[in-house]
């Protein structure tokens, strides 16, 4: 290890901060990744797969992996201007492809698919990576904040708040979140908005769909799966969320949290179900997501370690200035397309208050 080793990777969260220094080796295949983490050839393992891991790989042995106790501080955002701007689709197509989407359903080819907006921005002044993870960690009150070195002079920065899963020796900890609505700085309509959400049909089928999902998958590693039959109401800066925490026993310690991540991820919180007819669609109405609602995390030399969905994130380019963000949302058959539209662009502002922005577009 150099003095001068650069960190690659941050993950803030409430209970502390994990970060990684220098490079010793770095992967572009998710396999052979986790045969060098199995194997002892690695003593640890941070960084970000994509929602379709074949896809998008940015995976790192670092030289030294550093736990704080602590989250990051958190800092105001820099005001910034919107050089130029590009929505993907626009606001019309987005609709139409909810409003087909839904009929999709209907006719039974899916029972639930996520369907999301991308964003391009050139932005001025330009984006400082470690300053930007700061200000995230400080938009919300769990300090979650994340910055993935893609090894390529762009990063993956974010704040999502949902947990795909924690293991440590044999214990396996999912926290999924599906189902929102916005909040409102008024105090009675923002517990109005928590009401409905909790008596909502349409987000708790939603939030069903990820809550048997991960069961399902956890089945086949674990014993004493166990959720509790009614989720809870959980909340960011923005949004009001479903979420329900799900433990786990591991039969075999010996699996690692990226063994997890994958076969965990992409959840119906982020694909859809069937996972493999949602997938496809997808990949057929957006094309590559690249690390959009993949995952991203870490592991130890005891293959212990913590994943997060990769979601209220962007990725920042080398020059700093030119960056892409996403916002989705959960389509089902009662779903309404304007109400889909209007959810993306709640998401996004995570985005857009810790970039200086403001509202735009």
């Amino acid at each position: 290890m150099q003095p001068t080793d650069p960190t690659v990777f941050v993950l803030s969260r409430p209970r502390g901060t994990v970060r990684a220094h220098g490079v010793a080796r770095r992967f572009t295949e998710v396999d052979a990744a986790s045969a060098a983490l199995r194997s002892g050839q690695i003593r640890s393992l941070t960084g970000a797969i994509g929602f379709d891991p074949h896809d998008a790989v940015a995976l790192v042995a670092p030289n030294r992996l550093d736990f704080d106790d602590a989250p990051l501080g958190g800092r105001p955002a820099t005001p910034r201007t919107v050089v130029a701007q590009s929505f993907h689709p626009d606001a019309a197509e987005h609709r139409d492809r909810v409003a087909n989407a839904i009929k999709s359903i209907v006719a039974g080819e899916v029972d639930k698919v996520v369907l999301a907006r991308r964003v391009d921005l050139e932005v001025d002044p330009p984006v400082d990576p470690g300053e930007l993870v700061e200000v995230f960690a400080g938009g919300n009150a769990g300090h979650n904040a994340f910055a993935v070195d893609l090894g390529t002079g762009a990063w993956l920065l974010g704040a999502s708040p949902e947990m795909l899963l924690r293991k440590h020796g044999r214990e396996v900890t999912c926290h999924p979140y599906a189902g929102s609505a916005p909040r409102s700085d008024d105090p009675t309509a923002d517990a109005a908005a928590a009401e409905r959400l909790a008596a909502s049909a349409k987000d708790r089928a939603e939030h069903a769909f990820v809550v048997d999902h991960i069961r399902e998958r956890l089945a086949q590693l674990c014993d004493h799966v166990d959720a509790p039959p009614e989720p809870e109401i959980s909340s960011t800066g923005e949004l009001w969320h479903l979420a329900t925490p799900i433990r786990a026993t591991l039969r075999d310690p010996a699996t690692t949290a990226l063994d997890l991540a994958l076969l965990l991820g992409p959840t119906p919180a982020v694909c859809g179900t069937p996972s493999d007819v949602a997938a496809e669609m997808i990949r057929e109405i957006e094309g590559d997501r690249g690390f959009y609602a993949g995952a991203l995390g870490w592991c130890d030399a005891h293959g212990d370690g913590e994943w997060m969905v990769t979601i209220r994130c962007l990725e920042l380019a080398a020059d700093h200035r030119h960056l892409r963000t996403w916002a989705g949302g959960g389509i089902v058959a009662d779903s309404d397309p304007q109400a889909e539209l209007d959810e993306t662009a709640v998401k996004l502002r995570t985005v857009l208050n810790a970039l200086g922005v403001g509202d735009y577009g």
